[in-house]
């Protein structure tokens, strides 16, 4: 049997979405830019497109600027803030110690520039409380980046809350929404959120396609310069295939949302307590305040990587945290902000499940994770010595 259960890395593009995309592939081709009818055609696609998104995120069209991704999105929300902050003379911005590396290494990056950063830690669970931000914030903050729920261990954060908070002490709220977009219901107004990040490929877009949108009087800085498109705020040619595709993807997500939650937490709950019953392993994040499809689990005694590679062979796709970290020998940086030992961390395995997955493919996976995770603690010198006594078990 093959499982694909990496969906938080990347969705298989949907039916709907690939049809939406065909015809600004082949008929309607022109550039947007253009005077003539052939782009024109491509510009009325482009605002019907900015349209449906600003009506599914609750904002308005001209809030929208359409960009590659999620990490782009991330890197001018928060370098848009601290511009306009810093022409305030205020260069103080608060974050999370958890945030995905597209905030992070941004935040590293103003740091050189004489920016202050405050991260917050979360909680053993992955959550951050809006006092904890509330007490955060000083008279020269200029930003408040948090995450609207983690990639790696699925935690949602109190949104609305903190966006209340930021909104009652006049700093931009900025919440990188990639995880959350096309899974869990967004409203931008209600929430207080002035900027947030969203990438196409998360609910079964294409890839290399995004949204920032930004609140209307926040200026954006400019990442990408030449011609004048998105109104200014990002030159390039616009991908007019991907956005319509990504309209449809987000259109499709959003009508069915209820029904692949209902789907997915049986799932999702179905396979946690299957792998509970594999000893010295814990459920990373909070049970109840997570993503309908995520499960993170650290397993004692054990490498990530090679868990990985050997539920491959068993024709399971998986990942032992970021996707954009995958290549690291360093343990995720999430679990540790969580409170995992370093020993522990290496061990991770994350599973994110799509409406496309069945009850079938869950108990294959429980079944494979607990005869893969056997056989290498087996082969594991640092188990058999747990085994013996000789080391103290920490899960």
């Amino acid at each position: 049997m093959n499982v694909y259960a990496d969906n938080a890395a990347t969705t298989k593009m949907s039916r709907r979405a690939i049809e939406a995309m065909l015809p600004y592939l082949d008929e309607v081709y022109g550039n947007p830019s253009s005077l003539y009818s052939a782009g024109q055609r491509a510009a009325e696609a482009l605002a019907e497109a900015r349209s449906r998104i600003a009506a599914r995120l609750g904002c308005q069209p001209a809030e929208i600027t359409f960009t590659s991704g999620g990490s782009e999105a991330d890197n001018q929300a928060i370098r848009s803030a601290a511009k306009l902050g810093e022409r305030k003379g205020r260069k103080h911005i608060i974050s999370t110690n958890f945030e995905h590396h597209a905030v992070l290494h941004t935040l590293d990056a103003l740091k050189l520039e004489g920016f202050e950063v405050t991260l917050l830690e979360v909680s053993d669970k992955g959550l951050v409380t809006p006092e904890q931000v509330e007490a955060a914030i000083r008279p020269d903050t200029c930003l408040v980046t948090i995450m609207y729920a983690n990639n790696e261990i699925g935690t949602i954060q109190p949104i609305a809350e903190i966006g209340a908070v930021c909104r009652k002490a006049g700093v931009p709220f900025h919440t990188d929404a990639v995880q959350a977009a096309g899974h869990l219901p967004i409203n931008v107004a209600e929430e207080q959120i002035d900027l947030l990040s969203l990438s196409a490929h998360k609910f079964h877009g294409p890839k290399g396609v995004g949204v920032l949108y930004a609140r209307k009087g926040i200026p954006l800085v400019n990442l990408v310069y030449g011609g004048a498109q998105e109104r200014g705020r990002r030159a390039g040619t616009e991908n007019v295939a991907g956005i319509m595709a990504m309209a449809e993807a987000l259109d499709d997500a959003c009508e069915h949302m209820e029904q692949n939650r209902t789907h997915l937490l049986a799932l999702r709950d179905r396979l946690i307590a299957g792998l509970e019953q594999i000893p010295h392993c814990q459920l990373n994040g909070d049970r109840e305040h997570r993503l309908p499809g995520n499960v993170s689990f650290c397993f004692e005694g054990i490498e990530g990587e090679s868990l990985l590679l050997m539920l491959d062979d068993r024709g399971i796709s998986a990942s032992s945290g970021s996707a954009c970290t995958s290549g690291s020998l360093d343990p995720s940086h999430v679990l540790l902000a969580i409170g995992r030992p370093h020993e522990v961390a290496h061990g991770s395995l994350r599973l994110s499940l799509s409406e496309e997955t069945t009850a079938q493919e869950v108990d294959y996976l429980i079944a494979s994770v607990a005869q893969v995770v056997d056989e290498l603690r087996a082969m594991s010198p640092v188990y058999r010595d747990l085994e013996a006594g000789k080391r103290n078990y920490i899960l």
